[in-house]
């Protein structure tokens, strides 16, 4: 979902939160402090890249690296297979 959110723009820790609270109309509201080790695992993978930045109050801004690109779209390929199977198999009505 980090990998998404950040597919819109650069975003710091909050905003990411925010993005996600947005996306899912409210149904996931993450606290912030869940958020910060998710991004320095993302980090250390090379997924994402993140920058401070010095506007008024200091805050580190993350964005997608080529890498973390490729990653969201090997990610999204197999939700949607995993999503197809798991419908299927809670669709189909025996009789």
């Amino acid at each position: 979902m980090l990998l998404a959110v950040l597919a819109d723009g650069p975003v710091h820790g909050y905003g990411a939160v925010e993005r996600i609270r947005e996306r899912s109309g409210g149904a996931l509201d993450f606290p912030s402090g869940t958020i910060y080790p998710a991004l320095k695992r993302l980090e250390r993978r090379g997924l994402i890249e993140g920058e401070w930045e010095a506007t008024g109050r200091s805050k580190r801004v993350y964005r997608l690296t080529d890498a973390g690109t490729r990653a969201l779209a090997d990610e999204r390929a197999e939700w949607a297979t995993t999503s197809s199977i798991i419908t299927s198999v809670l669709g189909a009505a025996r009789g």
